[in-house]
């Protein structure tokens, strides 16, 4: 998750497999039946049937999950369901009682043949307090799109999430389901699909409507990239040509081989923000779900670019590398795992990490990229909460220091790369660790949260357990000056700086209008004041360039710092008149430059010592 509002990554998507079958169910051919018919839609409503497996007690509990892996909130998908019905073979209704939000307890249930229910789709719900986050909700638009994470629409009966799942899919004329699963059958207006257990199906998403749909071939690797967007301004071709590039680099990253045989991309472009005000993506083992808005083709590459290479990256953990309590995640009451630096953290470094060590971005981009993570985690969160404690807290106690395993953790993954290579002369890195975890591990075999650190230990350096005892552990702040020093990179928390302004308001967020505004005109500096910024105004244009939340910082942080002092400048922004409504007014001055203190800075050292150069080499690829 970040910070912005526009950007929201989450995830912990999963590939998990169990041995055996709970209460005995293991007789041949037993399993769920599921059918969805999307070919009728009634008040917004799907309707979802399944034939039940056998059923040996006379009472079973059906469950629809609370929370689901990856988005560390309660999501309560069943309050979208409505009519829940119980049936034996002969029709008869079997008594229901409900015993909360998301749980159904089935009487004289040896006799279960059916249930059938309605769900509703989570794009719709009446308030911000309801809405869940969209790239792990769903959506249903009657002969337009289905965005179906199986999870809000499929439950599973207590000790049965085990037993295998068809899921059958009715589907509208000229639809295709985009997801990361293999049809069994396929026919003009029916899918069925087969998987072994609800983890599976949980974390298999899937997205029906009229195709737009690109596939690129990596390797052994195909990878569908699949877009809805109801304008038809965003295409998959050039995205996929663009996330091409990224998987490219990720493959040559992680030695040569991507992990994984089939990989979905699956985009959702809407045209205007959802009910949760936030746009992002959530991950799962061998698909993402994106929700992102129309941008400028170059700025929606950049944007894909950033998101793909993270959530791409959670094909190496946790996919390969997970603990128990992410292993047997519990839907209802789960228990969080300690590891979120390695689930989260590690894999925010490496999308980061890759673009430079491939080449597709140059060093000062990484570092300000970097910087960016310090000024957020040091700005917003508290620095000396031991990252162990507030992972396994972060359900309730420390829900809102959740964002900074995408901030602080990503720097947990930077700091422990460099300390491994130190102590390996460039010889190790964080990398070749997560390649040896895989191997100790894998995706059928789960580590103990509190054994991680002293298996870490192990497959390197004793060095390294007091690294984890002082700063994932213990309160300590990582140590970035050390760590910076040891590359050659110059690092100054506090630096003076002239900069070109952008006029000293506090920034707001329309978000009805999704616009920037100018929050509050209490600080404005010189320039600000010479151009007349007032509360409320709306940022329309910069020079002819259209401000947008996701164009902001591209505008004021490099496109004006690249303009001399004195060249022309206008600002077009939105203001009210007497009467109320919004017109357009040109701000028109010179651009000014002022003195800002600058926080974090980072740049390579110019006198940087021949260990400190081979360092960095080893770290950042340079020859």
């Amino acid at each position: 998750m970040m910070l912005k509002k526009t950007i929201l990554l989450l995830g912990l998507g999963l590939h998990l497999c169990f041995s055996g079958f709970a209460n005995g169910q293991d007789k041949a051919g037993q399993k769920y039946n599921f059918t969805l018919d999307l070919t009728n839609v009634q008040n917004d409503k799907v309707m979802v049937t399944m034939l039940a497996p056998t059923i040996s007690q006379n009472e079973i509990v059906y469950n629809m999950p609370k929370i689901v892996p990856g988005t560390y909130s309660v999501s309560d998908f069943g309050k979208f369901v409505t009519d829940f019905k119980a049936f034996d073979k002969a029709g008869n209704q079997l008594k229901v009682d409900k015993l909360d939000t998301n749980r159904w307890k089935i009487n004289n249930a040896t006799a279960l043949y059916k249930i059938s229910y309605w769900t509703d789709d989570t794009f719709d719900a009446q308030t911000k307090e309801e809405a869940i986050f969209e790239p792990g909700g769903t959506n249903i638009e009657a002969n337009k799109n289905f965005l179906l994470n199986t999870f809000g629409f499929i439950g599973y009966f207590d000790g049965m999430k085990q037993v295998p799942y068809e899921l059958n899919i009715t589907k509208p004329t000229g639809f295709y389901g985009s997801t990361p699963l293999k049809a069994v059958s396929t026919t003009a207006t029916a899918d069925k699909y087969v998987v072994p257990d609800y983890m599976e199906l949980a974390d298999s998403p899937l997205m029906y409507n009229k195709p737009d749909t690109t596939i690129i071939n990596l390797g052994k690797t195909e990878v569908l990239v699949s877009v809805y967007s109801p304008t038809g301004r965003v295409t998959s071709a050039p995205i996929a040509e663009n996330v091409k590039s990224i998987l490219e680099a990720q493959r040559s990253y992680l030695g040569g081989t991507l992990p994984v045989d089939k990989y979905a991309f699956i985009i959702y472009v809407p045209e205007r923000p959802g009910k949760s005000g936030s746009y992002g993506a959530l991950e799962h083992s061998y698909s993402s779900v994106y929700y992102l808005p129309e941008m400028p083709a170059e700025q929606f590459s950049t944007t894909i670019r950033d998101v793909a290479a993270h959530e791409f990256f959670h094909v190496v953990t946790p996919l390969s590398i997970h603990s128990e309590e992410i292993g047997n995640f519990d839907f209802i009451n789960p228990k969080m795992s300690k590891h979120l630096w390695l689930y989260e953290g590690v894999t925010e470094y490496f999308a980061s990490h890759v673009q430079v060590y491939e080449k597709l971005i140059p060093i000062e981009d990484f570092m300000q990229k970097i910087r960016e993570y310090i000024i957020t985690s040091r700005s917003y969160y508290n620095d000396t909460l031991p990252f162990t404690e507030m992972s396994a807290q972060v359900l309730d106690k420390y829900e809102k220091q959740y964002p900074n395993v995408y901030q602080k953790g990503a720097l947990i993954g930077m700091t422990l790369d460099i300390k491994l290579l130190e102590l390996s002369d460039g010889k190790y890195s964080l990398r070749n660790l997560m390649q040896d975890l895989a191997k100790t591990y894998g995706k059928d075999k789960p580590f103990k949260d509190e054994e991680l650190f002293d298996k870490i230990t192990e497959l390197t350096y004793p060095e390294v357990r007091q690294f984890f005892a002082r700063y994932v552990e213990g309160p300590e702040p990582l140590p970035l000056q050390e760590t910076f020093e040891k590359v050659g990179v110059e690092y100054q928390p506090v630096s003076k700086q002239k900069i070109n302004s952008y006029g000293g308001f506090t920034p707001g967020y329309d978000q009805n209008a999704d616009k920037i505004t100018v929050a509050d005109t209490e600080d404005l500096d010189a320039f600000g004041k010479k151009l007349g910024f007032k509360t409320d105004d709306q940022l329309l244009t910069m020079n002819g360039k259209e401000i947008t939340p996701l164009t902001i910082r591209d505008i004021i942080g490099t496109q004006l710092q690249e303009m001399k002092p004195g060249e022309p400048i206008v600002f077009e922004v939105g203001r009210k008149n007497k009467a109320g409504k919004i017109k357009k007014k040109k701000l028109k001055g010179k651009v000014m430059q002022v003195e800002r203190e600058t926080l974090y800075v980072l740049q390579p050292a110019p006198d940087a010592t021949e260990q400190q150069l081979k360092l960095r080499a080893a770290w950042l690829n340079l020859k």
